[in-house]
């Protein structure tokens, strides 16, 4: 069996050269918060696979949209929210309860439903859109 894929592999150099950033700039991200790596029991850095696609995020964000660290935090919240919301809408979509299992019935798609209203309503707010006539989704109930 193979590594899993959150599993911390790659000590600062490595990671550092993964991703090329300079190891100051990694520590410097985990001192703003925007990474956690694991720590040895000699407190030695390791990154797993998903630290580095979260480091690959940071950079792009940085480097190609030009948003400084608080905005990379922002934007970071923000995808962790989007893929939550798009896991249990797969889920929806795929008429299966949370366990995966059980088979949905309307009322748990009206409230699969409102609960993405809500999650947009969340982002946009974390955007700073201030919306003049929310609209939320009426539920007649019969």
């Amino acid at each position: 069996m193979g590594p899993r894929h959150g599993e911390p592999l790659f000590v600062i150099s490595v990671a550092a050269r993964l991703v090329e950033m300079h190891p100051q700039t990694l520590r410097k991200y985990e001192r703003e918060g925007l990474i956690a790596p694991s720590r040895t029991s000699g407190n030695l850095r390791l990154y797993s696979d998903r630290d580095i696609e979260r480091l690959r995020q940071v950079k792009y964000l940085v480097e190609e949209r030009g948003l400084n660290l608080a905005g990379v935090q922002l934007a970071l919240e923000l995808t962790r929210r989007l893929r939550e919301r798009r896991s249990r809408l797969g889920q929806t979509l795929a008429g299966v309860g949370p366990d995966g299992e059980t088979p949905l019935t309307t009322n748990d798609l009206v409230e699969s439903v409102a609960e993405t209203w809500n999650d947009i309503e969340l982002v946009l707010a974390h955007l700073g859109h201030i919306d003049q006539n929310p609209a939320p989704p009426s539920r007649t109930r019969g």
